[in-house]
C-alpha cells in the first residue's frame, strides 16, 4: 500500500493563493484508490479538519510541525495504543501552547519577536494572505507558536536558550516556529508509518515538502519529494532517491503524485 505524507503550504497548497486546484486529478485518484493521504503540516487541527472536509477525505493527520498525530476513531479498524479525545486517538509529541507562550513572553522583547499570540486576526491575515475567517483558525494553536523576528542575528542565541527550556526553533515557508524539543515532522511520520505497518504490513511511504521544516519528514520516508519554492529554487537537501518536482505548489505536487501512483499502483488509472 502507498501511504502519502504531505506538507500543505507551498506543496499541496500554492504559496500565494493556497489553492490545490492543479492537484485535483491526483486527489481524485487518491480518493478512488483509497490511498491514505496524511497532511503533515504546521497548520492547526481545525485548519486541517476543514481542508479534509473540503477535499472529501477522512485520514490521519499530523499538525503543528509534528506536535501531535490524530487518527480518526475506528480508522480502518486499526489497533492503536493512544488515548481518545474528540473522536480521535491522539499521540502528542509536543508541549502545550501555554508552556510555549510562557517562554515566548519571557524572551520576545529582548529578541525582537512577534508571534501569532501577539497579533490580531487581521495582522495574521495580512502576513499570511489568508482570508480573515481562516486567519482566525490559524491562531487557534494547541502546541506551537509561529513568529517573526526583527533581530535574526540573535537567532543562534535564542536557539540555545530555547533548548535549555526544552524547546527548539524550526523554519517554515513564511515563519519561524517555536516548538517542543522532542517533536518534528520526521518523528511523527515514523510513528504513523509504524502504526500502518503493524496493522496492514508492508507499505511504501512517500513524503512531499518544500521547506526546511519538511526535511525530517523527507528523511523518514521511502520516496522523498521536494517541491521547488515559488521562485523555482529548491531547499538544500541531499537525500538518496530524492525526486524534485518540476513546478512549485499544487502543479508540481500533481505531476509527481500522478507519476508515483501510476508506477506503484497496478490499477492506478
Amino acid at each position: 500500500m502507498l501511504v502519502i505524507f504531505t506538507d500543505l503550504d507551498g506543496s499541496l497548497l500554492n504559496h500565494d493563493d493556497y489553492s490545490y486546484s492543479d492537484a485535483t486529478e491526483s486527489l481524485e485518484k487518491i480518493k478512488k484508490l483509497k490511498i491514505p493521504l496524511i497532511f503533515t503540516t504546521s497548520k492547526t487541527r481545525i485548519e486541517v479538519e476543514l481542508l479534509q472536509q473540503e477535499i472529501g477525505i477522512k485520514e490521519p493527520f499530523i499538525v503543528e510541525n509534528g506536535a501531535a498525530i490524530f487518527f480518526p476513531l475506528g480508522y480502518r479498524n486499526f489497533l492503536i495504543d493512544a488515548p481518545v479525545k474528540n473522536n480521535y486517538q491522539v499521540i502528542v509529541l509536543g508541549e502545550t501552547y501555554q508552556k510555549i507562550r510562557e517562554f515566548f513572553n519571557r524572551v520576545k522583547e529582548e529578541f525582537g519577536l512577534k508571534g501569532f499570540g501577539d497579533m490580531s486576526v487581521e495582522e495574521v491575515a495580512t502576513l499570511t494572505g489568508l482570508p480573515v475567517e481562516k486567519a482566525k483558525l490559524a491562531k487557534q494553536r494547541e502546541f506551537t507558536e509561529p513568529f517573526m523576528t526583527e533581530k535574526p542575528e540573535l537567532l543562534p542565541e535564542l536557539e540555545k536558550l530555547a533548548e535549555k527550556n526544552g524547546l527548539k526553533i524550526t523554519k517554515g515557508g513564511r515563519f519561524y516556529h517555536l516548538i517542543g524539543k522532542n517533536q518534528d515532522k520526521g518523528k511523527a511520520v515514523k510513528i504513523t508509518s509504524d502504526i500502518f505497518k503493524k496493522n496492514i504490513g508492508d507499505i511504501i511511504t512517500i513524503g512531499i515538502g518544500d521547506s526546511k521544516n519538511d526535511i525530517p519528514m523527507l528523511e523518514n520516508v521511502d520516496i522523498p519529494v521536494l517541491i521547488p519554492k515559488i521562485n523555482n529554487k529548491y531547499e538544500e537537501i541531499n537525500l538518496k532517491n530524492l525526486i524534485k518536482a518540476p513546478y512549485p505548489g499544487s502543479k508540481g505536487w500533481n505531476a509527481v503524485v500522478r507519476r508515483l501512483i501510476d508506477e506503484f499502483t497496478p490499477d492506478g488509472s
